[in-house]
Parts: structure tokens; C-alpha cells; sequence
């Protein structure tokens, strides 16, 4: 009878603890804000449903508290539990700033959903793990076609457009799959116009470049193609782990980042056929390169894995500026002091760039940076923006900044403007009674090194859209049509700017009413 009544205590108990939130997406059980912050699990709803208001935001409970009768002895004992605190800067149920209250949940794909890219102002199309690709309008959230052809995932797309003969322009979207195989789609018919399948192992990334006409696939080595699938050149083996970014530059030139290096290549075009020569190697990183972007035609951006930040001129290929010192919570004084025995790799690691030729917008960590190419340093900073990593940034109108985190939430920032307080004279000591301005000079040698590390912006949360229960991989702005976000939680969701659906469910609603009645309402 002991051990029957200690069974049921520990049922009793399990049933009462709090079960441990699962990040990778599983059916389970969902990301700790998630749980925390949503009134339910997110419905089944058909492909294409009728849009809805998003649920309040709550605020967080990080205590809970049981009582329970130990049978052998008859008292009563109570269990206070307290889990950690979150260092996340959270928004309370009043956000004014975030006008995405409605949504439209798309569904199709059977796993991860790893890439949207934008056709024209109302496409897209999304790919992932199950190797389908699907055309979406932006605006209805109708899915337009849905693409077969690879047998494995997609590992990389890339839209491009050809102008016929009589001058219309034709869109088609490029995909590569770990199927080795690369595919052209017409993406007016949703047709498969021609298939690759020469390659010696998964091409990483695909490059269109535009102004000479053809476009780039890169792998274990690089290949030329034009648009009608002609190999124009390949190169030799370069690595077996493979180019994993393209850029194009100017004077003809592509880089490519092989692992912790950067390759030039110059592409030459001769009437006997093209050819593409290796210029230069850079080798400024310490480890592997995750992000590459262009600034503008003179400057270009890269990013590693132990975050490391160089910015490259575009031209000759020189190291402009470097930042390394991310997470450094000395040089940010906004940011909150952490002791620390070892740093993890994935804490520093810069995962996704951006830039608005001003600034460099870096996603590293769980953190935001904001790095001013002219200052050549950091000038705000969310060292803990997401209570993961995250994976994608991008910079919106109006100072704003939208990024997506493995902790399956998207947050809208504003960068705005510290007030400068006036600098506190320095005492200078028992030197400069007499004259000498060696502690002076020190003193503001330090005074002006405080200043310089010190953020002369900060980032503000003004939005939290709470919808998907797994990693947000990529989203999309399509400005007044909304925002596409995709997830491994195998969904896509198209976020409506709630107030300005309504106005346009209000009008045609007249409009029928008038149709109807047989007479016209004047607005």
C-alpha cells in the first residue's frame, strides 16, 4: 500500500510540474514565449483562411509554486520552483507601433520552409526541406502553382528575368537541390523550362548576374551558364566544403567564400569562350564565413562564425575597417555585465547582414548590432534581442529593423537617438597644480575613449508577432502588402496590417451592397 500511494504522489507530482518547453519544433510542446505569451496552439486551418485578430500579449510568469502530503510522515511541505529569468526585452500588451494584427496562415509544404524569395510587388515563392516550391500571392495568400521536380531539398534559389524579342520581360526563378540537380521555372505558367544535373556535388548558392547575362552556380567549384542552360565554364575542384555565398563586384568580378577565405575571380568573356580567372585570396577571417553583402558599388561586407565583421573595398579588394569585439559587453554600456568562463561559438557568430549603405545591420548571437561605416563602430546594440539565435535581419522604413530567431518569433525594433548628456569634468589631480599635463592628458585620453565605445543610439522593441511554434527561417516586406514569414514548424504566414484590411473589407463590403440595391455609394 506504500509504494501504490508513493506511485500516485509522484503521478500527482509530475502532473502538477511545470513540462519543459521544446525548441526544435516537434509537436510536443512549443518555444518557453511561445507558451507563454499565446492563448492556444496554433489552429489547423485550411490554406487559405479568413483573416483574424492575434492574440493579446501577456505578461510573463517565471514562478510557480505547489503543495503536497508526504504519506510516510504526515506533514504538509510546500515547493516554490523559480525558473531563470529572461535578460529579453519583452513589449507589453499595448503595441502601438506593430500594425500587423491580422494573419493569414498558408500551408502546403511538409517540412522546413528555408527560403522566400520576392518574384514582382505581389509573388513569391517559398522551398525547403521537402523539395517542392510554391508560388504565392502576397496579397491573397492564394498559392498560384506548386513545383515538382527535385527529390531532395532545396538548397538554394535565386530569381531572375529575360526580356524576348518583343521587349516583355519574363520571370523565372532558379532552384538547386542536395539532388545535385538545378532547375529553371517559368513562374507565369508554372512550368519546369529545363533541368541541370551535371553537377559533382550540391551547389550552395546560385548568383544571377544581370548585366552580363548569365548566371553563376557554386559548389565544390564554380560554374558560368547562360540563360539558356549552356555551360559556359567551369572551374577546377576548389574544396570540398564548397562556395557558400556569391557576390558580384565590379570590373566583371565575383567573390566567392570558400570556408574562411575570400576568392576573386574575374570573369572574362573572348570570342573563343569565356573564362574565369582567380585574381586573389583574402584569408583576413579566423574561421568560416556565413555572411557576405554588398554595401554599394565600392564597399562590400563580410561576416564569420567567431564574429568577426570586416568591411572590404569593392575595388581592390583591401580590408576597409574590422569589427571583432560584439560580444564585449565593455564596450557597450547599455548592455548588461555577464560573467562568463568561455564564450559559445554560437553566441558570437554572425549569422545574417544587411546594409543601407549608412550602416551594417548584424544579427550575431541572439543579439542585434548597428555598425556606422563611417564612425567604423558600433553605435547601438540588443545584445539579447531573442532568447535564440538569430537567423535573418533586415532594415525597414522609417528607422525600423525587423529579425526572426530559432525561438520562433519575429520583433520589430526602432533605432533611435540617446540625449547626450554633458561630459563631467575630469579632476585632474596634483600634477596640474603645478603645471604638468601628464595626468590631463590622461585623463581625457580616457575621457575619449569612454566616448568612443559608448552607443550613441539604442534599439527600442515596438513589435512581437507570436505565431509560429518553431524556428523562423526568412520573412519577406512586401511594404503595404504585408509581411511573409516561413518556419520549420512547416508553415508560412502572411502578417496584415490589421487596421488597413479592415478599411478594405468595409469598402468592398459597400461596394456589393451597392451592386445589389442598384445603386452607387460615393466615398
Amino acid at each position: 500500500m506504500a509504494l501504490d500511494g508513493l506511485a500516485d504522489l509522484s503521478q500527482q507530482l509530475s502532473a502538477r510540474l511545470p513540462k519543459r518547453p521544446q525548441v526544435d519544433g516537434s509537436a510536443e510542446g512549443k518555444p518557453e514565449h511561445l507558451m507563454d505569451l499565446c492563448e492556444g496552439p496554433v489552429q489547423d486551418v485550411p490554406c487559405y483562411t479568413q483573416l483574424s485578430p492575434l492574440p493579446q500579449q501577456k505578461v510573463v510568469s517565471k514562478t510557480a509554486s505547489f503543495c503536497w502530503t508526504n504519506p510516510l510522515e504526515g506533514s504538509k511541505r510546500t515547493e516554490r520552483i523559480v525558473t531563470k529569468k529572461s535578460s529579453v526585452q519583452t513589449i507589453g500588451e499595448e503595441q502601438i507601433q506593430n500594425p500587423y494584427t491580422e494573419l493569414l496562415v498558408l500551408k502546403g509544404h511538409q517540412d522546413i520552409v528555408r527560403f522566400l524569395v520576392q518574384i514582382d510587388d505581389y509573388r513569391f515563392a517559398s522551398a525547403g526541406d521537402d523539395g517542392i516550391i510554391f508560388l504565392w500571392n502576397a496579397q491573397t495568400g492564394e498559392k498560384l502553382f506548386e513545383l515538382h521536380g527535385h527529390t531532395h531539398k532545396i538548397t538554394a534559389i535565386a530569381p531572375f528575368f529575360s526580356s524576348g524579342a518583343s521587349g516583355e520581360n519574363s520571370q523565372f526563378i532558379l532552384t538547386a537541390s542536395a539532388d545535385r540537380t538545378v532547375i529553371v521555372w517559368d513562374c507565369s505558367g508554372g512550368k519546369q523550362i529545363q533541368k541541370v544535373s551535371c553537377f559533382h556535388s550540391t551547389v550552395k548558392c546560385l548568383t544571377v548576374l544581370q548585366r552580363l547575362d548569365v548566371w553563376l552556380s557554386g559548389g565544390s567549384d564554380l560554374c558560368v551558364w547562360n540563360r539558356k542552360l549552356d555551360l559556359l565554364y567551369k572551374t577546377s575542384h576548389l574544396t570540398d566544403a564548397g562556395i557558400s555565398a556569391l557576390l558580384e563586384l565590379p570590373k566583371n568580378c565575383v567573390v566567392a567564400a570558400v570556408g574562411k577565405e575570400l576568392i576573386i575571380f574575374r570573369l572574362v568573356d573572348r570570342p573563343e569562350g569565356w573564362n574565369v580567372l582567380e585574381v586573389k585570396r583574402l584569408d583576413d577571417h579566423q574561421d568560416n564565413i556565413l555572411s557576405l553583402i554588398s554595401v554599394n558599388d565600392l564597399t562590400f561586407v563580410t561576416g564569420s562564425h567567431v564574429g568577426e565583421l570586416i568591411v572590404w573595398d569593392a575595388l581592390d579588394w583591401t580590408k576597409q575597417a574590422s569589427e571583432c569585439n560584439f560580444w564585449d559587453t565593455s564596450l557597450h554600456n547599455d548592455a548588461q555585465p555577464e560573467i562568463k568562463l568561455s564564450q559559445s561559438p554560437n553566441e558570437t557568430s554572425v549569422q545574417h547582414l544587411t546594409s543601407d549603405e549608412e550602416c551594417v545591420f548584424a544579427a550575431v548571437g541572439k543579439g542585434i548590432y548597428v555598425y556606422n561605416l563611417q564612425m567604423k563602430r558600433v553605435i547601438a546594440c540588443q545584445k539579447t534581442a531573442h532568447d535564440s539565435s538569430v537567423l535573418r535581419i533586415a532594415k525597414l522604413p522609417n528607422r525600423q529593423l525587423m529579425s526572426c530567431s530559432e525561438d520562433g518569433s519575429v520583433r520589430i525594433w526602432e533605432l533611435r537617438e540617446k540625449q547626450q548628456l554633458p561630459a563631467e569634468p575630469v579632476p585632474t589631480g596634483f600634477f596640474s597644480m603645478w603645471g604638468f599635463g601628464r595626468a590631463n592628458k590622461q585623463a581625457n585620453q580616457a575621457a575619449k575613449k569612454t566616448q568612443e565605445n559608448t552607443t550613441i543610439c539604442f534599439l527600442e522593441l515596438v513589435g512581437d508577432l507570436i505565431g509560429h511554434s518553431s524556428a523562423v527561417q526568412m520573412f519577406l516586406y512586401f511594404g503595404d502588402l504585408g509581411l511573409a514569414t516561413c518556419s520549420a514548424d512547416h508553415l508560412i504566414i502572411l502578417w496584415k496590417d490589421g487596421e488597413q484590411e479592415s478599411r478594405l473589407r468595409s469598402v468592398t463590403l459597400f461596394q456589393k451592397l451597392a451592386q445589389n440595391g442598384g445603386s452607387q455609394i460615393k466615398f
